[in-house]
């Protein structure tokens, strides 16, 4: 039959695979006559390893409804449980934990729940996590706005920890490093207003030593002076009293997680007049 791009193509379809010979043929034996009998095609076609695959038999096999809404339900469910647990833990890093609680995943990783450093804290300061914190359900924290850390000298919160979770390590309150007070709004501070406002400055425990005032020119009227509050981060633990006793209504100083408040330097930047100063 005549192809219509040229050539030919034989009318009847090709031979099945069965019919091809699988070995090479031997010139020399081709011409010797064979006293074996030769198999029919259908025989050769019945032993033969490569038969057609019926078009039915290459359907896989159909679900019921029951079993694809299962397995839909499935997939959501682990797709949604997967994505809360990485905004969960995502949220855990704006936590304020108690003292001693260290690096966010070390802490989450030791804590077992068991709520005694709350039990053990003399002013109820110390909450646990409630259950929409994800990953982060049942260890304790603290609402600095409700409820700062009063530093308590001998650390009952730690002494309680049968883990580790709190750092046994930590006996003075000065090497506390809950986190880091930062002035987040200037524009709603009252002291950066011109207004006489030292209430962060008076109430912190580390006076002089984590907030001190910087006096500097009110360019506004031209004649008063402006006490704006600078945090240290070498003196401040993050207890969070200057957030509680912040006047405004949204605290103007907040105390963040020292992984979100403090940047980093790097270590191919020498400044020589420290190294001075230390050497």
């Amino acid at each position: 039959m005549a192809y219509p791009g040229g050539g030919w193509r034989a009318s009847r379809p090709p031979p099945p695979w069965s019919a091809l010979t699988p070995h090479p043929i031997d010139p020399m034996a081709a011409n010797e006559p064979s006293h074996e009998k030769e198999p029919c095609a259908g025989a050769a076609a019945e032993a033969s390893p490569w038969q057609p695959i019926a078009p039915e038999e290459r359907r896989p096999p159909l679900l019921s409804r029951r079993q694809l809404f299962a397995a839909t339900g499935r997939t959501l469910l682990a797709g949604a449980a997967l994505a809360c647990a990485v905004v969960a833990l995502r949220d855990s890093r704006w936590r304020l934990r108690p003292p001693g609680a260290g690096h966010e995943p070390d802490f989450l990783a030791r804590c077992i729940r068991c709520g005694l450093c709350a039990q053990n804290c003399p002013y109820d300061v110390i909450h646990l996590v409630p259950l929409t914190g994800g990953v982060a359900l049942g260890t304790p924290e603290l609402i600095a706005r409700t409820g700062a850390c009063q530093l308590c000298p001998t650390l009952p919160c730690i002494k309680a920890c049968p883990t580790g979770a709190l750092d046994p390590h930590i006996t003075e309150v000065k090497k506390v490093a809950m986190g880091l007070a930062v002035l987040v709004d200037r524009e709603s501070c009252l002291a950066l207003n011109g207004l006489r406002c030292e209430i962060c400055y008076r109430v912190c425990p580390l006076i002089d030593k984590a907030i001190t005032l910087e006096p500097r020119f009110n360019e506004r009227t031209g004649r008063h002076s402006i006490f704006e509050p600078v945090v240290h981060s070498d003196g401040c633990v993050g207890c969070g009293r200057c957030e509680e006793a912040c006047p405004t209504d949204i605290a103007s100083i907040k105390v963040l997680p020292l992984e979100l408040a403090k940047g980093k330097l790097g270590h191919h930047y020498r400044l020589g007049w420290k190294e001075e100063e230390e050497g």
